[in-house]
C-alpha cells in the first residue's frame, strides 16, 4: 500500500474517513503544474455540463423505472438471463452492436464513434442469496434457482441493480451526445461478480479478442457507507484480494453417551475456529491488512449423535499476496496440529481446500485515477468528491487489468444512504443497513443521476475530441 489507511470491512460499514478533499480549483490546478496527470483534464463546459444534465434528468424517470423493475427481479450469479436480455433490447434500441452471452449470461455493446481510444465500461448484474427486508414498494420477494438447482431468496443487496441502470443510462446519454467524444466504447454487463467468477468467465470468452481491446477499463461500486451523491475514489490498493477456503474437519463417529469412544468433529472444529482468530494477531506484522472470517460451520445429525464431520466455510481478506500465502499456510498448519494433538488418526486429518472464488486485490492505476477524480472535482464540486480509504470488500473488476495487455483500471465509489439516515444513525447509535444486508435500500435520487454522470463524464474526458 502507498498510503496507510483504516480498512473498513463490507459488513458493518462505518464511513471511511477521506485522505484528502479537493478544495476548489486550485488542487486542479496544482497537479496540472506538477504533471501528475496521464493527460489533460478537459474541464468540462458549462454548455456540455448542462447538457449531459438535461440527458440524464429527461430520462430519469425511465431509469428508475428500470431500477425498480431489476431490484424487484433479482437473478443470482450466472443466472441473469432476464436481467441480459433486458440490457441488450435497450443497448440494440441505442443502435449498440450487441453481442450475448459472452462468459456463460455476460452482454458486450460496442459503441464505435470515429477515431480515438477504447474505454471499457463494466457494470455487474448479479444478485445475493438474502431475503429482502427493506420494506420498500418495490422490494424483492422472489424465490430463484441457483446454479445447483436449489431455491433461494435473492436480493439485490450490493446494488447492481444500480449499477445495470447505469450502463442503460451511461449509454442512452453517450449516444446522444456522439459529437462531443471519438473512439469506441465496450459496455460490458458481467454476471457472477459475488462469486468472482464473472470477469474471468468473460475474458476467457474473448472479451479482449473478439472485441475492441480497451485502453481504459472503467467501473463504479454503489455503496452504504457514502451519502447519496458523494463519490468516493483512491489510487493504488482499493479492495482487497479474497481467498475462499473450505475446511473438512473429519472425526470418528460414534454415540453421544460414549465420546471416549469417538473423535468428536464438534468439538475439533471449535478448537480450530478459536485457534484461527490469533493468526492476524499474533502471526500477521502489526500495520499489514488481513482478515480471517468463518462464515459457516455445519456438521452433526442428532443430538446424541457424534459425527464423523464438520464442515467450516471461511473467507480471507488482504491487500499483500505474501500476507494472503502466510494466512493460508498457517490455517493448514493449525488444522492439521489441533487434528493431531486430539489424537485423530491420519487419514482422518482435516482437509483445507482453496476454491474458485478466488481474487487479488483491486488496485487502481495511479495516473488514470488522478485524472478522473479531477474530472469528477469539476463536473460535481469539491464538496461531492473526495479520496476513500481501502477496504477489505473484494471485487473480480482487477481481472480486466491484469491480463498480458496490462490495461489501466478504476473503479470509484457512489455513495446511496440518505443523508438523513446517517444522522439518525448517529442519534441512535444503530448503524446504517451495509451492502450485503437485508435492509439496504439505496436513495434512488440522487444514486442513480450520480452514477450515470460520474461514468459519463469520465469516459468524455477519456475520449474528448482534441
Amino acid at each position: 500500500m502507498k498510503t496507510t489507511a483504516r480498512s473498513v470491512p463490507i459488513s458493518g460499514l462505518s464511513a471511511p474517513r477521506a485522505a484528502l478533499k479537493f478544495e476548489g480549483s486550485g488542487l486542479r490546478r496544482f497537479v496540472l503544474a506538477m504533471g501528475l496527470l496521464v493527460g489533460p483534464v478537459l474541464s468540462a463546459t458549462p454548455e456540455l455540463r448542462e447538457a449531459v444534465t438535461r440527458k440524464v434528468d429527461a430520462e430519469y424517470a425511465s431509469l428508475e423505472a428500470i431500477y425498480r423493475d431489476l431490484h424487484a427481479h433479482p437473478e443470482l450469479s450466472f443466472m441473469e438471463v432476464r436481467t441480459a436480455g433486458m440490457i441488450a433490447a435497450e443497448w440494440r434500441g441505442l443502435g449498440l452492436e450487441v453481442t450475448e452471452k459472452v462468459g456463460n449470461t455476460g452482454v458486450v455493446g460496442v459503441l464505435r464513434n470515429g477515431p480515438g481510444p477504447t474505454v471499457l465500461v463494466r457494470g455487474d448484474m448479479d444478485a445475493l442469496p438474502i431475503r429482502e427486508a427493506t420494506g420498500l414498494p418495490y422490494a424483492s420477494t422472489a424465490i430463484v434457482k441457483d446454479l445447483s438447482g436449489n431455491d433461494r431468496p435473492a436480493m439485490h443487496a450490493c446494488a447492481h441493480d444500480t449499477h445495470v441502470t447505469g450502463l442503460i443510462g451511461t449509454a442512452r446519454v453517450l449516444s446522444a451526445l456522439k459529437d462531443r467524444w471519438s473512439g469506441t466504447i465496450v459496455f460490458v454487463a458481467q454476471p457472477a461478480e459475488e462469486i468472482v467468477a464473472g470477469a474471468r468467465a468473460m475474458l476467457a470468452d474473448g472479451l479482449y479478442t473478439r472485441f475492441p481491446k480497451p485502453d481504459y477499463a472503467l467501473a463504479l461500486h454503489t455503496v452504504a457507507y457514502l451519502p447519496a451523491g458523494k463519490i468516493g475514489y483512491g489510487e493504488g490498493p482499493f479492495l482487497a484480494n479474497v481467498s475462499s477456503l473450505d475446511i473438512q474437519v473429519r472425526g470418528v463417529s460414534g454415540h453421544g453417551s460414549a465420546p471416549d469412544t469417538a473423535k468428536d468433529p464438534v468439538v475439533l472444529a471449535s478448537q480450530i475456529v478459536l485457534a484461527l482468530q490469533t493468526i492476524v494477531s499474533r502471526e500477521v506484522k502489526p500495520g499489514k491488512t488481513a482478515v480471517v472470517t468463518v462464515g459457516t460451520i455445519r456438521g452433526g445429525t442428532k443430538r446424541n449423535i457424534i459425527s464423523d464431520e464438520v464442515k467450516l466455510e471461511l473467507t480471507l481478506r488482504s491487500y499483500e499476496e505474501e500476507v494472503m500465502d502466510r494466512l493460508i499456510a498457517s490455517i493448514r498448519r493449525i488444522c492439521r496440529g489441533t487434528a493431531e494433538a486430539a489424537g485423530v488418526p491420519a487419514d482422518r486429518l482435516p482437509v483445507v481446500t482453496v476454491t474458485d472464488e478466488t481474487s487479488p486485490a483491486t488496485v487502481n492505476e495511479a495516473k488514470l485515477t488522478r485524472r478522473l477524480a479531477a474530472t469528477f472535482t469539476d463536473w460535481f464540486g469539491a464538496d461531492r468528491v473526495a479520496a476513500s480509504s481501502p477496504i477489505t470488500a473484494a471485487e473480480d473488476f482487477t481481472f480486466y487489468g491484469r491480463t498480458v495487455e496490462r490495461v489501466p483500471i478504476c473503479i470509484w465509489w457512489v455513495g446511496a444512504t440518505a443523508p438523513g439516515k446517517f444522522e439518525e444513525s448517529k442519534r441512535t447509535g444503530i448503524p446504517v443497513p451495509s451492502n450485503h444486508n437485508f435492509g439496504f435500500a439505496p436513495e434512488p435520487e440522487p444514486t442513480l443521476k450520480t452514477a450515470v454522470t460520474s461514468m459519463t463524464a469520465a469516459v468524455l474526458e477519456l475520449l474528448a475530441k482534441r
